[in-house]
Protein backbone atom coordinates (compact mmCIF):
# COMPACT_ATOMS: atom_id res chain seq x y z
CA UNK A 1 0.00 0.00 0.00
CA UNK A 2 1.09 3.68 -0.81
CA UNK A 3 1.35 5.68 2.23
CA UNK A 4 -0.73 8.92 0.96
CA UNK A 5 -0.89 12.34 2.75
CA UNK A 6 -4.09 13.63 3.41
CA UNK A 7 -4.67 17.42 1.22
CA UNK A 8 -7.33 18.96 2.86
CA UNK A 9 -9.20 19.29 0.48
CA UNK A 10 -12.55 18.28 0.51
CA UNK A 11 -13.37 15.46 -1.32
CA UNK A 12 -9.85 15.16 -3.38
CA UNK A 13 -9.09 12.45 -0.96
CA UNK A 14 -11.90 10.09 -1.86
CA UNK A 15 -11.23 10.91 -5.18
CA UNK A 16 -7.47 9.53 -5.66
CA UNK A 17 -8.31 6.95 -2.66
CA UNK A 18 -6.80 3.96 -3.10
CA UNK A 19 -7.53 0.39 -1.09
CA UNK A 20 -9.16 2.83 1.09
CA UNK A 21 -6.65 5.36 1.52
CA UNK A 22 -6.74 8.79 0.02
CA UNK A 23 -4.06 11.67 -0.11
CA UNK A 24 -1.41 12.32 -2.61
CA UNK A 25 1.36 10.05 -2.37
CA UNK A 26 3.94 10.37 0.08
CA UNK A 27 7.02 11.54 -0.46
CA UNK A 28 6.46 11.88 -4.34
CA UNK A 29 5.95 15.45 -6.19
CA UNK A 30 2.97 16.94 -7.58
CA UNK A 31 2.65 19.34 -10.19
CA UNK A 32 -0.52 22.14 -9.83
CA UNK A 33 -1.21 23.67 -13.44
CA UNK A 34 -3.49 25.50 -15.28
CA UNK A 35 -4.30 28.79 -17.13
CA UNK A 36 -4.26 31.78 -14.39
CA UNK A 37 -6.87 32.67 -11.05
CA UNK A 38 -8.19 28.73 -11.35
CA UNK A 39 -7.00 27.71 -7.86
CA UNK A 40 -3.65 26.78 -8.20
CA UNK A 41 -2.43 29.27 -5.12
CA UNK A 42 -5.60 28.25 -3.28
CA UNK A 43 -4.54 24.29 -3.57
CA UNK A 44 -1.07 25.00 -2.31
CA UNK A 45 -2.41 26.80 0.91
CA UNK A 46 -4.92 24.19 1.84
CA UNK A 47 -2.35 21.48 1.06
CA UNK A 48 0.32 23.40 3.90
CA UNK A 49 -2.51 24.35 6.63
CA UNK A 50 -4.10 20.98 6.52
CA UNK A 51 -0.35 19.68 7.00
CA UNK A 52 0.26 22.19 10.13
CA UNK A 53 -2.58 21.44 11.58
CA UNK A 54 -1.76 18.25 12.07
CA UNK A 55 2.39 19.23 13.25
CA UNK A 56 3.34 18.42 9.77
CA UNK A 57 5.98 21.43 8.72
CA UNK A 58 5.69 23.15 5.89
CA UNK A 59 9.11 24.79 3.77
CA UNK A 60 7.42 27.33 1.30
CA UNK A 61 8.73 28.85 -2.02
CA UNK A 62 6.88 31.94 -2.89
CA UNK A 63 7.80 33.85 -6.12
CA UNK A 64 3.56 35.13 -6.72
CA UNK A 65 3.14 36.84 -3.37
CA UNK A 66 5.34 37.90 -0.80
CA UNK A 67 4.65 37.21 2.89
CA UNK A 68 2.30 39.98 3.72
CA UNK A 69 -0.02 39.07 0.38
CA UNK A 70 0.16 35.41 1.63
CA UNK A 71 -0.81 36.19 4.99
CA UNK A 72 -3.94 38.35 3.87
CA UNK A 73 -4.63 35.35 1.14
CA UNK A 74 -4.86 32.72 3.81
CA UNK A 75 -6.40 34.64 6.25
CA UNK A 76 -9.21 35.24 3.71
CA UNK A 77 -9.89 31.62 4.13
CA UNK A 78 -9.64 31.74 7.93
CA UNK A 79 -6.42 30.33 7.84
CA UNK A 80 -3.67 32.31 10.16
CA UNK A 81 0.02 31.02 9.61
CA UNK A 82 1.62 33.40 12.43
CA UNK A 83 1.41 31.16 14.68
CA UNK A 84 2.89 28.58 12.51
CA UNK A 85 6.09 30.76 11.99
CA UNK A 86 6.31 31.19 15.72
CA UNK A 87 6.05 27.29 16.30
CA UNK A 88 9.18 27.61 13.44
CA UNK A 89 7.12 24.67 12.03
CA UNK A 90 6.24 26.76 8.89
CA UNK A 91 9.69 28.37 6.71
CA UNK A 92 8.88 30.26 4.31
CA UNK A 93 11.41 31.01 1.31
CA UNK A 94 10.56 34.47 -0.16
CA UNK A 95 11.68 35.15 -3.41
CA UNK A 96 9.35 38.13 -4.51
CA UNK A 97 8.95 41.13 -1.75
CA UNK A 98 12.86 41.98 -2.28
CA UNK A 99 12.08 42.73 -6.07
CA UNK A 100 8.60 44.54 -5.28
CA UNK A 101 10.55 47.21 -2.97
CA UNK A 102 8.88 45.44 0.32
CA UNK A 103 11.99 45.26 2.80
CA UNK A 104 11.12 42.62 5.71
CA UNK A 105 13.68 41.60 8.42
CA UNK A 106 14.22 37.84 8.09
CA UNK A 107 13.94 35.64 10.91
CA UNK A 108 14.67 31.73 11.75
CA UNK A 109 11.72 30.93 9.53
CA UNK A 110 11.78 33.47 6.97
CA UNK A 111 14.00 34.54 4.20
CA UNK A 112 14.39 36.67 1.30
CA UNK A 113 15.61 36.00 -1.45
CA UNK A 114 15.12 37.00 -5.54
CA UNK A 115 13.71 35.62 -8.40
CA UNK A 116 16.10 36.85 -10.58
CA UNK A 117 18.55 34.95 -8.43
CA UNK A 118 17.70 31.05 -8.51
CA UNK A 119 21.18 29.91 -7.43
CA UNK A 120 20.53 31.76 -3.96
CA UNK A 121 16.92 30.58 -4.06
CA UNK A 122 18.66 26.65 -3.98
CA UNK A 123 21.16 27.50 -1.56
CA UNK A 124 18.61 28.64 0.66
CA UNK A 125 16.60 25.65 0.03
CA UNK A 126 19.34 23.43 1.43
CA UNK A 127 19.21 25.43 4.56
CA UNK A 128 15.34 25.87 4.81
CA UNK A 129 15.32 21.88 3.81
CA UNK A 130 17.42 20.95 6.91
CA UNK A 131 16.00 23.40 9.12
CA UNK A 132 11.96 22.10 8.75
CA UNK A 133 13.23 18.11 8.15
CA UNK A 134 14.75 18.31 11.79
CA UNK A 135 11.25 19.21 12.91
CA UNK A 136 9.57 16.00 12.04
CA UNK A 137 10.96 12.98 9.32
CA UNK A 138 8.01 13.56 6.97
CA UNK A 139 7.10 17.62 6.22
CA UNK A 140 5.55 19.20 3.05
CA UNK A 141 6.70 21.65 0.85
CA UNK A 142 5.39 24.10 -2.02
CA UNK A 143 7.07 25.62 -4.75
CA UNK A 144 4.42 28.53 -6.03
CA UNK A 145 4.69 29.32 -8.96
CA UNK A 146 8.01 28.10 -11.36
CA UNK A 147 5.54 30.30 -13.96
CA UNK A 148 7.05 33.90 -12.26
CA UNK A 149 10.68 32.73 -11.93
CA UNK A 150 10.50 31.58 -15.96
CA UNK A 151 9.41 34.87 -16.23
CA UNK A 152 12.73 36.22 -15.05
CA UNK A 153 15.23 33.40 -15.80
CA UNK A 154 15.86 30.99 -19.28
CA UNK A 155 13.56 28.09 -19.02
CA UNK A 156 16.31 25.29 -18.90
CA UNK A 157 17.23 26.83 -16.31
CA UNK A 158 14.53 26.58 -14.12
CA UNK A 159 13.76 22.94 -15.56
CA UNK A 160 17.01 22.33 -13.83
CA UNK A 161 16.43 24.60 -10.61
CA UNK A 162 12.98 22.15 -10.65
CA UNK A 163 15.19 18.57 -10.82
CA UNK A 164 17.21 20.19 -8.21
CA UNK A 165 14.39 20.73 -5.64
CA UNK A 166 12.92 17.20 -6.66
CA UNK A 167 16.03 15.93 -5.68
CA UNK A 168 16.56 17.66 -2.12
CA UNK A 169 13.17 17.34 -1.51
CA UNK A 170 12.10 13.64 -1.83
CA UNK A 171 16.05 13.10 -0.30
CA UNK A 172 15.24 14.76 2.85
CA UNK A 173 11.35 12.66 3.29
CA UNK A 174 9.37 15.38 1.81
CA UNK A 175 6.13 15.71 -0.11
CA UNK A 176 5.64 18.67 -2.45
CA UNK A 177 3.42 20.74 -4.64
CA UNK A 178 4.47 22.40 -7.64
CA UNK A 179 2.27 25.76 -9.83
CA UNK A 180 2.53 26.31 -12.89
CA UNK A 181 0.45 28.67 -15.53
CA UNK A 182 -0.46 26.13 -18.27
CA UNK A 183 0.66 28.16 -21.82
CA UNK A 184 3.46 30.34 -20.58
CA UNK A 185 6.48 28.09 -21.54
CA UNK A 186 7.34 26.43 -24.42
CA UNK A 187 5.53 23.44 -25.27
CA UNK A 188 8.56 21.08 -24.87
CA UNK A 189 9.54 23.07 -21.50
CA UNK A 190 5.81 22.31 -20.49
CA UNK A 191 6.12 18.44 -21.68
CA UNK A 192 9.35 18.18 -19.72
CA UNK A 193 8.10 19.68 -16.31
CA UNK A 194 5.41 16.97 -16.55
CA UNK A 195 7.88 14.63 -17.13
CA UNK A 196 10.37 15.26 -14.50
CA UNK A 197 7.44 14.87 -11.86
CA UNK A 198 5.39 12.28 -9.78
CA UNK A 199 2.01 13.64 -10.36
CA UNK A 200 -0.12 16.59 -11.93
CA UNK A 201 -3.42 17.75 -11.56
CA UNK A 202 -5.06 19.91 -13.90
CA UNK A 203 -7.48 22.66 -12.75
CA UNK A 204 -9.10 24.80 -15.82
CA UNK A 205 -12.01 26.75 -13.53
CA UNK A 206 -14.49 24.18 -13.43
CA UNK A 207 -13.11 20.77 -13.52
CA UNK A 208 -9.98 19.36 -11.87
CA UNK A 209 -8.53 16.22 -13.75
CA UNK A 210 -5.60 14.03 -12.24
CA UNK A 211 -3.88 13.28 -15.60
CA UNK A 212 -0.80 11.10 -14.06
CA UNK A 213 -0.90 10.29 -9.87
CA UNK A 214 1.20 7.47 -8.49
CA UNK A 215 -1.44 4.47 -7.77
CA UNK A 216 -4.58 6.21 -9.22
CA UNK A 217 -5.90 6.20 -12.79
CA UNK A 218 -7.13 8.97 -14.66
CA UNK A 219 -10.01 10.97 -12.82
CA UNK A 220 -12.10 14.25 -13.56
CA UNK A 221 -13.95 16.06 -11.67
CA UNK A 222 -16.45 19.48 -10.89
CA UNK A 223 -14.88 21.60 -8.54
CA UNK A 224 -15.49 25.00 -6.80
CA UNK A 225 -13.74 27.57 -5.21
CA UNK A 226 -15.48 29.28 -1.99
CA UNK A 227 -15.16 30.79 1.60
CA UNK A 228 -13.75 27.09 2.65
CA UNK A 229 -11.24 26.97 -0.32
CA UNK A 230 -11.26 24.56 -3.29
CA UNK A 231 -14.17 21.95 -3.06
CA UNK A 232 -14.43 18.89 -5.08
CA UNK A 233 -17.64 17.82 -7.22
CA UNK A 234 -18.58 14.26 -7.81
CA UNK A 235 -16.09 12.32 -9.66
CA UNK A 236 -16.41 10.66 -12.91
CA UNK A 237 -14.88 7.40 -12.42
Amino acid sequence: MIPRIPSGISSFDDMVSSNGTGGIPENTVTLVYGPPKVGKSIFCYQFMYNGLKESEPCLYITTDYGIKQLQQNTLDFGWELSTYFNEETLYLIDAISSVSGNKVIDTPTYVSSSVHNPTDIMVKLGVGTRFISKKSARFRSILDSLTTLMAFNDEMLIVRVLTAYIMRIKESGGTAIVTYTEGSADSKVEAMLKSIVDNIIHLNGDEITIEAMVGVGKKKSSYTVNENGISIGTSDK
